[in-house]
């Protein structure tokens, strides 16, 4: 860890603008030290930093495996582990510490719990390729209001009131209560090493700095936060411990949250703006956490206020990654999505995403929900909603491949004879059945038994019913069960089926057995190319022809499989997202008939496969993708690669703003773009080491170019060159 005293000048009086300058400058060295250790590469940004050469944490094991499991063994060692890390003090930054590990990384890739085995739901999870989500963590959203109110002095009471009231579950509180004590304790050496910072200090700004830092934190230990400053610093403890916990990295709606502090601060004449815009900048540098500005609440006012503008601003002084999404809406203050389009474009970060109001409320009301409750639901991450506190989702953890479940059906089809289009989609309609009740019935065995694998001890805290009932949220503590299941491979099975359809069955080009062996065969040999080429120039999703229509039917029949398995306790939402697994979900599946080639990535999220048109066109993507929204409150992201020139005067501004209207307006759900042109992408990617500050927006996330890996930047590079 680099020495941050004394390593300023000791005269000049350091402003608020100059200090998030110096900090986002130490974040680039950051950067440059983390590129190339694994558990940083191919992830969100995080804001986690190296820890010492010297750390070592030595867990305590309380399984024969060397693992820990249950609430014993995750408070016991977050307690230990919160003792025992370290601390970092950067006098530039308005609160004290980064993270720098997860006890996910410490448990050397442990597993479920071996007592809890899922062994007969092995056979298809793996025909199917499905990624189960069993044993997954967070993934859901808490509500950051739950802490604020009383911070840990007041968790720790309200611990103790449920105690007395759920007799029997010790076990429970007794948890709880030693993840409070071990970020307490964190937080008393983190009030040492901050007078220890103060004793070598010797530029007075900075010193002065430090003193309010260490006497917040110290105020932080037992009380709830009174100011602006203190709030962000609250919530910037609380994502450093969620995060060295199990990884969680779901935000919440910011401006809401911290509106009333800033309020109070201006009527009592005791903050600036530009103080205010620094303390967001700090929090923004501290983790790039998923949070949503705008939207609106229950009466259908808009959301967006003085503090919403605040956070765009800070974030514009930390130019970094983020992970901010605006919510559109018809009524919303359409001055405040003008400038979120100028700060994307000006500051080429992938920031902010854009979600869809409209579709996202309509469509989870569809499951129930009054229209009130919906509006509440807000992005906390990648590519899902939650409503903050109130339900479990398991969001983004739980995939079915539908690439490979094609490919399943193909194959059984081919073995009987007799091959048709509609004997295809009819043998396909019950393999995705199939995967769909083997991936909800691995859903329910997670239920059942994570709370003996791995319990929510810090989301707990900001839910509503965990403590009140003495139950983890996974085990019957949460208000409501919303499990998201994502389909993945869209583009890979609708163009399968339309360049069957074209080159086999309509012009008769290929015979049913000629394409198959050259599928086995995968497309080998000169006359295996020529098929490949035949079958990948055949209509294809995103240009508005017959691959629209397959993409149209396949995603309406997976959401209708999807929602049927509900019950009475818990009900599914379907989406389209393969955030990273694109890679590895391709790497299940053989040659497919529109010309991929086996174990090559499949498409991403709900995106055409690179090349779907030679003019690239944004207008019949976006409509494709528009077209199959499952359209029950979870996202299938429009996923954008825009040239900066797009948008380089107030005309293009204005284009843009446009498109993100007109396409909400259409049922999108979800808008993530990235900003950068080709020349620069083929040079980064050529040597990463030479552009540490170069953020982009891999899928639902921003990371640093620098820390993905060749095979990821080559993803974000053909979806570059492609749109170009």
């Amino acid at each position: 860890m680099r020495d941050r005293i004394n390593k300023l000048s000791k005269d000049k009086v350091y402003s608020y603008h100059d200090r998030v300058k110096v900090l986002r400058e130490r974040k680039i060295e950051d950067t440059r030290d983390k590129a190339g250790y694994r558990p940083f590469m191919d992830g969100d940004d995080y804001g986690a930093i190296m820890p010492p050469e010297d750390f070592h944490f030595e867990p305590i094991p309380n399984h024969e495996n060397g693992s820990w499991y249950g609430y014993e063994g995750w408070s016991r060692n977050f307690f230990k582990l919160m003792t025992e890390h370290p601390v970092f003090i950067d006098p530039c930054d308005a609160f004290p510490n980064r993270w720098m590990t997860t006890m996910i990384w410490l448990k050397g890739g442990k597993g479920f719990n071996p007592d809890y085995p899922y062994d007969h739901l092995k056979p298809l999870q793996k025909l199917y390729g499905i990624v189960p989500g069993i044993g997954a963590d967070a993934h859901f959203g808490g509500d950051y209001h739950l802490g604020l109110e009383g911070g840990w002095g007041g968790l720790l009471l309200k611990l103790g009131q449920y105690r007395a009231k759920n007799i029997g579950h010790d076990a429970f509180y007794d948890a709880h209560e030693r993840t409070i004590l071990g970020i307490q304790n964190w937080m008393r050496r983190t009030v040492a090493a901050i007078d220890d910072a103060m004793e070598v200090e010797e530029n007075p700004s900075l010193k002065d700095n430090l003193w309010r830092m260490r006497e917040d934190t110290r105020f932080l230990i037992d009380h709830a936060p009174e100011t602006l400053r203190q709030a962000c610093q609250w919530i910037a403890i609380y994502n450093m411990a969620s995060r060295t916990y199990n990884r969680d990295g779901a935000g919440g709606q910011l401006d809401e949250l911290l509106r009333p502090y800033y309020e109070r601060d201006v009527k009592l004449n005791r903050i600036t703006r530009e103080e205010a815009r620094y303390y967001i900048a700090c929090l923004l540098l501290n983790d790039a956490h998923y949070y949503q500005v705008g939207g609106m609440d229950e009466h259908g006012n808009d959301l967006i206020t003085d503090m919403s503008y605040l956070i765009l601003e800070a974030a514009d002084w930390l130019d970094s990654s983020c992970n901010i999404t605006v919510r559109v809406h018809e009524n919303m203050d359409m001055a405040f999505l003008r400038k979120g389009v100028e700060y994307l474009f000006k500051n080429k970060n992938g920031w902010p995403r854009f979600s869809g109001d409209q579709a996202l409320s309509e469509g989870f009301m569809r499951k129930g929900y009054p229209r009130e409750l919906a509006v509440q639901r807000v992005a906390v991450g990648c590519n899902w909603m939650s409503l903050p506190g109130l339900e479990y989702t398991l969001n983004d953890c739980v995939k079915t491949n539908n690439a490979r479940i094609f490919e399943v059906a193909l194959d059984e089809m081919m073995r009987a004879g007799e091959p048709s289009l509609d004997r295809l989609w009819t043998i396909f309609a019950k393999h995705t059945r199939r995967a769909v009740e083997t991936t909800a019935e691995g859903i329910r065995f997670h239920l059942k038994h994570q709370v003996h694998n791995e319990p929510e001890l810090m989301l707990n805290l900001l839910s509503v019913g965990p403590v009140e009932k003495g139950l983890d949220i996974t085990e019957g503590g949460a208000m409501y069960y919303n499990m998201g299941i994502d389909g993945t491979g869209i583009a890979t099975v609708a163009d399968s089926f339309a360049a069957l359809e074209q080159r086999v069955v309509n012009e008769g080009l290929l015979t049913w057995d000629e394409m198959y062996k050259a599928l086995k065969d995968d497309y080998a040999g000169t006359r295996g190319e020529y098929i490949r080429r035949m079958l990948s120039t055949a209509n294809r999703y995103g240009s508005g022809g017959a691959a629209d229509e397959w993409a149209r039917r396949v995603s309406q029949a997976f959401s209708d499989d999807v929602v049927a398995m509900d019950d009475a306790q818990v009900k599914f939402i379907p989406g389209w997202f393969s955030w990273s697994n694109t890679i590895q979900l391709g790497k299940a599946v053989g040659a497919t008939p529109n010309g991929r080639k086996a174990n090559e990535p499949i498409n991403h999220g709900a995106n055409p496969h690179p090349g779907f048109r030679k003019d690239g066109a944004l207008t019949a993507m976006s409509n494709a993708i528009c077209q199959i929204q499952p359209g029950y409150g979870n996202t299938a992201p429009i996923q954008l690669e825009l040239d900066p020139n797009m948008a380089r005067d107030d005309e293009g501004i204005d284009k843009v703003v446009s498109y993100i209207r007109t396409i909400f307006r259409n049922g999108a759900t979800l808008l993530n773009i990235n900003i950068i042109n080709a020349e620069d992408i083929l040079k980064a990617h050529e040597n990463p080491a030479l552009y540490p500050d170069l953020v982009v927006r891999v899928t639902g996330f921003t990371a640093y170019f620098c820390l993905l890996t060749p095979e990821f930047r080559q993803l974000v590079v053909d979806r570059i060159l492609t749109a170009s």
